[in-house]
């Protein structure tokens, strides 16, 4: 499905330089071994490891035919990496608000990327990913700004309690507009530039994205 995407069928797999019969087990492979590796490292990080392949599997499967939870499942894995690094690194003294924080904006950026494919291919979206013919856009501002909204409100509890322990009372607060300004900027170019299919080139394309960002 992804030949019927402009950007994504220059993949090596829909482009057909890579074959699918390799592509497994290559995948199986790195699977093991990362499997493996991050239980030597860690056993709960291996636990979050098994469980980051089990939904990779499942959203490959099924779920990202699923409207809304195909979204959900992604920033779940987001969220499972941030789980992992604590983890790892022992961190004592995380906040939880990063962790709904981190889920958010995997949301934001999630949905966005649905109203970009939605707007780029129009009518055909449904032979790319079954789920898109279930969105609409109005459906996807209507959550777009639910979750800008909450976005924005948890940052901003975040820094409440983090301001003590980090930067001292009232410095930590001072980082809210540039929270502001990156969502903001962000639905300016999904809107009006019509761009948002890529959240990683845009962070690194857009000027004042990355600058604010820095």
């Amino acid at each position: 499905k992804d030949r019927q995407h402009p950007k994504k069928q220059l993949r090596p797999l829909p482009s057909g330089q890579l074959s699918p019969w390799l592509a497994g087990v290559a995948s199986a492979v790195l699977a093991v071994i990362s499997l493996a590796g991050t239980t030597l490292i860690n056993p709960w990080a291996g636990l979050i490891t098994l469980v980051y392949l089990a939904q990779n599997v499942a959203y490959s499967f099924y779920l990202k035919n699923v409207v809304i939870i195909d979204v959900m499942v992604l920033s779940l894995g987001f969220l499972l990496r941030v789980v992992a690094g604590v983890v790892v690194v022992h961190v004592t003294n995380f906040s939880p608000w990063l962790y709904v924080c981190v889920t958010l904006l995997a949301l934001f950026l999630g949905f966005g990327k649905r109203r970009h494919e939605i707007s780029l291919l129009a009518e055909g979206a449904g032979a790319h990913r079954a789920s898109l013919a279930q969105y609409n856009l109005p459906l996807l501002d209507q959550i777009m700004g639910m979750v800008t909204t909450s976005v924005l409100v948890a940052y901003t509890l975040y820094t409440f309690e983090a301001e003590t322990a980090i930067a001292g009372p009232g410095k930590m607060m001072l980082t809210v507009p540039f929270v502001f300004y990156f969502l903001a900027r962000y639905l300016y170019l999904i809107h009006v530039k019509k761009l948002g299919g890529a959240p990683d080139e845009l962070l690194l394309k857009d000027k004042p994205l990355f600058v604010n960002t820095v």
